[in-house]
């Protein structure tokens, strides 16, 4: 159903479907996504991640650190609580959601304000998120779970070439991680990450 990851950065990945929107240079320049997908494109299952991989968790939180969340509803709900050391902002079409301890944003523009001076921030779910965010989204941080997973939360087909690969690194299965799995650090290229026709 879904096409595979392409490993190589030669842009024979996933292609973008939605038309680019407003870029504005606050977002380009704060704005980066965290996310663990699977080579069919599964990135969750009944609101849980469908794998264990300590080492995808680890680089998380010290990506994350003294930053900015942002993640839907959903997400928000899946983990039960701000996690440590970071501000959260949740995204909601509900005017009557609330969280204790985080802040409530009804759009991505809106969250964005939210986002410190000094802070950067994270993207990290769920699916309708990232897809809104797609165009806004300075880099990626992608961690390839090199298997084919069932799941029910999808991750929306993205065009790789208008990114270039600055760090990749291979994490073999062991206890602790239960599939093999590749880190990568995708940057948009500049001019806005549109390419010339």
């Amino acid at each position: 159903m879904y096409p595979k990851f392409s490993l190589d950065g030669s842009g024979l990945g996933w292609q973008i479907v939605d038309k680019i929107g407003t870029l504005t240079a606050m977002s380009i320049h704060q704005l980066s996504a965290v996310v663990a997908v699977a080579r069919n494109g599964t990135i969750g299952r009944a609101n849980t991640l469908p794998w264990k991989l300590r080492s995808d968790l680890q680089r998380f939180k010290q990506l994350t650190m003294g930053h900015t969340l942002v993640m839907g509803r959903k997400t928000y709900e899946s983990i039960g609580r701000p996690l440590p050391g970071r501000q959260t902002i949740v995204l909601s079409r509900r005017q009557e959601t609330r969280f204790d301890g985080v802040c409530v944003a009804a759009s991505i523009e809106a969250a964005m304000a939210f986002v410190p001076r000094d802070s950067h921030a994270f993207v990290v779910g769920g699916a309708e998120l990232y897809r809104l965010a797609m165009p806004m989204i300075k880099d990626w941080y992608v961690t390839l779970v090199l298997a084919d997973i069932q799941g029910d939360a999808f991750l929306e087909p993205w065009d790789e070439s208008e990114f270039h690969c600055v760090e990749s690194a291979f994490v073999p299965a062991d206890e602790f991680n239960e599939w093999p799995s590749t880190f990568r650090h995708l940057v948009r290229h500049q001019n806005n990450g549109h390419r010339s026709t």
